[in-house]
């Protein structure tokens, strides 16, 4: 079960910002009260909140020891590093993907959440449609690409046009591609698939202070991902050239299905299903 949410917002001159955020979310607003006094001892049901300041909009936990803010920012952090540092088209990522510089590839991914993964693969050149049916997530996602469209850094405004989000859920977004050949409608207004790209929520088994806590944070607002092997043959049905499912280094094959081939790292693995080889 996820936990319950409300938007928070001190700021008199973005209250009316906010004030739709929590329309559109279905979300109270609170512009009255700190975090500190948000957070309840005797009453603890009230564990996140969404807050909304001149930096945009984050997920924020309540207590003494809670960390810091998750919050989607592509012009900096760990995500402008790893596009600046992170290894560029060796990375593996990009080989289960079958990253082509020469050929840029369209790539949906089902299971955006945060857009990290997107991001990476956008800034090797990729075209990307990003699925999220989560309307927290989504919010979150869709602050962080308006705030990368935006910002200074000329690069990253390029990378974020190439990622295009949709709010919606995977299963019924993938049904609705109908045929074979991973295209979507008709005409120019047709939407073509390259490759699907999974990375369904995975249960953690440890309680290790390694997980990061955005993982942590998705478990308790988003709640189970209990239908995320129905989405394998979908994906297989939609992609024109392949699937990749990025799975911890131990998970069991999504939906029971051994992949064409596997890239393997320390904790994580990519599993690839091959429906046909990707022009040079």
């Amino acid at each position: 079960m996820s936990s319950p949410l409300i938007i928070s917002c001190l700021d008199p001159y973005l209250q009316d910002d906010a004030s739709n955020i929590a329309q559109i979310l279905g979300l109270a607003l609170d512009g009255e009260h700190s975090l500190k006094d948000l957070y309840d001892r005797d009453n603890p049901a009230l564990q996140f909140v969404l807050l909304f300041d001149e930096q945009g909009l984050a997920l924020q936990q309540l207590g003494n020891k809670a960390p810091g803010p998750i919050r989607v920012d592509f012009a900096s952090g760990s995500v402008a590093h790893r596009r600046k540092f992170g290894g560029g088209s060796g990375q593996m990522i990009a080989k289960a993907v079958g990253v082509k510089i020469s050929r840029p590839l369209s790539v949906l991914d089902c299971t955006a959440g945060l857009g990290k993964d997107a991001f990476v693969l956008a800034s090797l050149g990729c075209s990307m449609t990003l699925l999220e049916r989560t309307p927290t997530v989504a919010a979150l996602l869709d602050d962080g690409l308006a705030r990368g469209r935006g910002c200074d850094d000329a690069q990253t405004r390029e990378i974020c046009q190439r990622m295009q989000l949709l709010k919606q859920d995977s299963k019924a977004y993938l049904q609705a591609l109908g045929d074979t050949s991973g295209a979507c409608g008709s005409g120019s207004d047709a939407v073509s698939i390259d490759v699907v790209y999974l990375d369904p929520m995975f249960p953690e088994r440890t309680k290790s202070a390694q997980i990061k806590k955005d993982m942590l944070a998705f478990h308790s607002v988003v709640g189970a991902d209990t239908d995320s092997d129905a989405l394998l043959p979908l994906a297989r049905r939609a992609a024109r050239y392949r699937v990749v499912v990025k799975r911890p280094r131990k998970a069991p094959f999504l939906n029971g299905e051994a992949p064409s081939y596997q890239l393997e790292g320390k904790t994580g693995r990519y599993d690839v299903y091959v429906n046909a080889k990707i022009p040079a």
